[in-house]
This record gives structure tokens, C-alpha cells and sequence, in this order.
């Protein structure tokens, strides 16, 4: 580690003009460490480089106008299947004539979006800042870093979810702390944003989590009532694996002492979504409690909630590549989704535990299609292609479209279905996956009217905003390694 340098990403792609219609390496929120460029990565980057540089002057474009075209997003998914096979269906000709890259966009898709994050105004990351702590050692530009997050804010939320990508709906999440103080984006400021976007939109655009931590002790339950009551939060967001309360500690959610009476509450306020980090243990949590095994005893005692699994469990992925690169002929587990299909297919009647793809989808996507196309395929085969959910985690990965891209184009490799019979992701399983099992859980109507230029703010940033062209940002707001 002593030779990687934190920065972030958006850093790095304004110094080196390394913007590119979608990443080519793991970035991070802070909650994990992001694996270093791959050298398939790498190749990848050199490719998109160099065809942005031949595609612009032949359409008479800048490069970053190039790259921030529909066929500059073609080239990139040109450039994966370049280097990892086909994985994505592409036509050489979207790299080359934007319209041909228009026409694949399906019209009037259904997009809901269940994992996506700003940082509430001035809040500057006090707890999550240790991980920057520590890169401090790795690279001394972040001294000068204090920690000002302008590019997470609200404003910027909703150019890049809501301006820049296909989302329809989406959910604002967030992550419980010891006090009000130290929370990047508490319960009152998620529900503060979606009130004032909904307003904006006249419409139903946003849904808010609320956060609850039983391991808190009393104190928390009234402050449940208080979410339930007075936000209107349409589901919980709950972490498992940090440490906290009097005296500090993690939690499992078949707790009888400590989490059922939580459920209790919750079932009673009418609140049934329950959605919980698993996987991608936090640094500073407790990694056992990250993982999904209490899963199952609780969801079959509270057969009327949902258990909404996020990040599918994930671990992390640097100890797969490997395996991926050979196609998992030796080994197919993956750490700790397999634990979690496992669940489902011992107890084909836990129809209220659902898999949630935020953050998983994107590093796997971009890091190695052989293992996305593996977990994904583990998922569908285990729980259905209903009860995936999508969400992106972004704004942390920069705007969502990328990733929307990607699942509208991913192919599940032909080794894969042979080999562990997965089935094919027809646009039909896409259009669950993207949209329509999170409306169905969050009792949304996907055909509800929603107006597409709402006489108000936002639909004259819109209207002006594209008048003026789209100017997609082209980058992410998390971190990475570089060195």
C-alpha cells in the first residue's frame, strides 16, 4: 500500500484529462478501499483514448464533446468487449454515427434507481474522513484537502441523476452515526430533498430511507416513530456491522433482544422495507456482522417485511479475479453472494429477500464481465429475476447513465450459461431488473403520470440545460489509487 496515492477520481481526470464515458477503475465512497487499475483496465483506457482522438476529428468534434456523445459511450463499450470478449451488444457503427447509438436507447424506460446518495450542505464527512486520514500518508496533495464536497451537494445531485441520466425514480439513502452531528446526510435532510425535488418536479421522483440503529439502544425507537410519523420515509436503512450505542457494537438482525423488537416497531408503523448493508465490510465496522447469514432466521420470523440485501453481500473483488480469468473452472463461489443464494435455495419460500446490485454492478462491470455476468447469473438463478433490485450508488460513481448502459448491453459470457445453465438477460428480465421489482416493492406505479416539463424550477434548468447541449461531468466523485 505504501506505493498507491489516494485522490479522487475527479482530481486525477481534470489533471490528466482522463475523462471517459464510463470508469475504468474502481472507485470508492470512502466505506471500502477501491482495487488499483488493472493492466485489463488499463488497455481498456488506451483504447477509449485512442479512439475518442480518431472519432472526434472524423465528426468534425471535440474529443471531450466525442466522449460525452452517445457514440463516444458506444466506443467504450467497444473498447470492454476489446479487451474481455463480447460482453456487451455494440455495433461499431454507434461509435460512429451518434444516431445509430440514439436508436438502441429504449423510449420511456421505467428506471428506479434504490441506492443513491448526496451530502447534505455544509456537511463535510466526519466519520467517513478517517479513510482519507489515512490516504493523507499516501499522498501528501491531500493535505490540502479539507474536505469540502461541493460536487456532492444537491445541485449537482440532481444534474447528474436526474439531468444526466435515464433514472426516473430514485431513492435517497444514507448511513446511520452515533449522533445527528457526525451524519453526512441525516433523516430530516433525505426527506428535505425529496420533498423539495418532488416539488421541483411535481411529481414523484424521489424516496426517502430513514436510518435506524437498535443497537442504540430505547432512544432509537422513538426516533423511529418520529421518521415514520413526521418524514414519511418509505423504508429503513440499517448497518449491521457498526459498532453503536453504550457500550459500541455491531448487531445481527435475528437478534430477539436487540433487532426483533426493532422489526416489531417497524411492522407496526407500517414501514416494510428493510433494506441492509451487507458485503463490502466497512472499515470501521465489525466484517463478521457484514455478513448475510442472519438473513435468513429473520426473514422467515417476519414473513410481511421485506429484506432488501444490499450490494447482494458482496465481499470484494480483488480475491476473483483470478478465478474470473479462468472462466471459475476451479472455483465458483463468490464471498459472500454465493452464502446468500444458498439462503434462497434452501428456503425457495423466503420470497421477501431481495438482492440489491448498488456499487456490486459497477466495479464488477468494469473490472471483469466474466464475474459480473457470474453474480448476476448466481442471483437471477437464485432468487428470480423479480426480487433483483437496481441501484448504482452514485453520485459517488458520477452520473448513473454509464451504468444504465451497461446492464441495457450487458451479455451473460456463453461459458457461464453452459456451464452453470444461467439463462440469457432478455431486455424483458432488464426491464424487472432496472425498474419494475423496486416500483412493486415500494408500491410505486411505474405508468404513473410524471411530467416531463413540469411548469417549475427544474424543468427550466432542464429545458435551458439541454438547449445549451448536455454537458455530462464524464467523471465520478469517489476515490481511487493511483500510482
Amino acid at each position: 500500500m505504501s506505493e498507491r496515492r489516494w485522490t479522487r477520481k475527479w482530481w486525477q481526470d481534470a489533471a490528466t484529462d482522463g475523462c471517459s464515458p464510463l470508469p475504468t477503475r474502481v472507485v470508492s465512497n470512502e466505506e471500502y478501499l477501491p482495487l488499483p487499475e488493472t493492466p485489463e483496465q488499463a488497455r481498456v483506457a488506451a483504447i477509449v483514448a485512442e479512439r475518442a482522438a480518431s472519432h472526434a476529428r472524423r465528426l468534425g468534434m471535440s474529443r471531450r464533446g466525442f466522449l460525452a456523445s452517445t457514440s463516444g459511450m458506444a466506443a467504450g463499450f467497444l473498447a470492454l468487449n476489446t479487451v474481455f470478449g463480447r460482453c456487451f451488444e455494440v455495433d461499431p457503427v454507434e461509435a460512429l454515427e451518434p444516431a445509430a447509438a440514439d436508436a438502441r436507447r429504449p423510449a420511456g424506460q421505467f428506471i428506479f434507481d434504490v441506492q443513491t446518495h448526496h451530502v447534505a450542505t455544509p456537511r463535510q464527512f466526519p466519520w467517513l474522513l478517517g479513510l482519507r486520514r489515512a490516504g493523507r500518508r499516501w499522498n501528501r496533495e491531500l493535505e490540502k484537502d479539507r474536505g469540502t464536497m461541493e460536487d456532492l451537494y444537491l445541485g449537482n445531485y440532481i444534474k447528474e441523476v436526474f439531468l444526466d441520466s435515464d433514472t426516473t425514480v430514485a431513492v435517497i439513502s444514507g448511513i446511520p452515526s452515533a449522533t445527528d452531528a457526525a451524519n453526512i446526510l441525516p433523516p430530516d435532510k433525505m426527506a428535505e430533498t425529496r420533498d423539495v425535488i418532488n416539488r421541483l418536479t411535481a411529481s414523484e421522483r424521489l424516496v426517502a430511507h430513514g436510518l435506524v440503529a437498535p443497537n442504540k439502544g430505547s432512544q432509537d425507537f422513538d426516533e423511529m416513530r418520529r421518521q415514520a410519523a413526521d418524514l414519511k420515509i418509505s423504508a429503513w436503512k440499517c448497518y449491521t456491522g457498526l459498532p453503536l450505542g453504550n457500550p459500541p457494537r455491531p448487531y445481527r438482525i435475528d437478534d430477539e433482544k436487540v433487532a426483533y423488537p426493532m422489526l416489531e416497531a417497524s411492522r407496526r408503523l407500517g414501514v416494510k422495507n428493510i433494506c441492509l448493508h451487507k458485503g463490502l465490510p466497512l472499515l470501521n465496522g465489525v466484517e463478521e456482522y457484514w455478513h448475510p447469514r442472519d438473513i435468513e432466521r429473520a426473514a422467515k420470523d417476519f414473513p410481511d417485511l421485506n429484506f432488501i440485501v444490499y450490494h447482494s453481500a458482496f465481499h470484494s473483488l480483488l480475491p476473483l479475479l483470478d478465478a474470473a480469468r479462468d472462466e471459475f473452472r476451479t472455483s465458483s463461489r463468490v464471498d459472500w453472494v454465493s452464502d446468500l443464494c444458498d439462503i434462497r435455495q434452501r428456503n425457495p419460500q423466503l420470497t421477501n429477500v431481495y438482492a440489491e446490485l448498488g456499487a456490486t454492478f459497477g466495479q464488477m462491470v468494469i473490472t471483469s464481465p466474466m464475474l459480473c455476468g457470474h453474480v448476476l447469473g448466481m442471483l437471477i438463478q437464485a432468487f428470480g429475476a423479480d426480487h433483483v433490485l437496481w441501484g448504482t450508488d452514485s453520485i459517488w460513481w458520477g452520473s448513473p447513465q454509464w451504468q444504465i448502459e451497461a446492464l441495457r448491453r450487458f451479455v451473460i459470457p456463453e461459458t457461464l450459461m453452459k456451464r452453470f445453465g444461467y439463462r440469457p438477460i432478455t431486455p424483458d428480465v432488464k426491464a424487472q431488473i432496472l425498474g419494475a421489482n423496486a416500483a412493486r416493492v415500494y408500491g410505486i406505479d411505474p405508468d404513473a403520470h410524471r411530467n416531463p416539463v413540469p411548469a417549475d424550477y427544474i424543468s427550466k434548468l432542464k429545458a435551458a440545460y439541454r438547449e445549451e447541449g448536455p454537458r455530462p461531468s464524464l467523471t465520478q466523485y469517489g476515490w481511487v489509487l493511483e500510482g
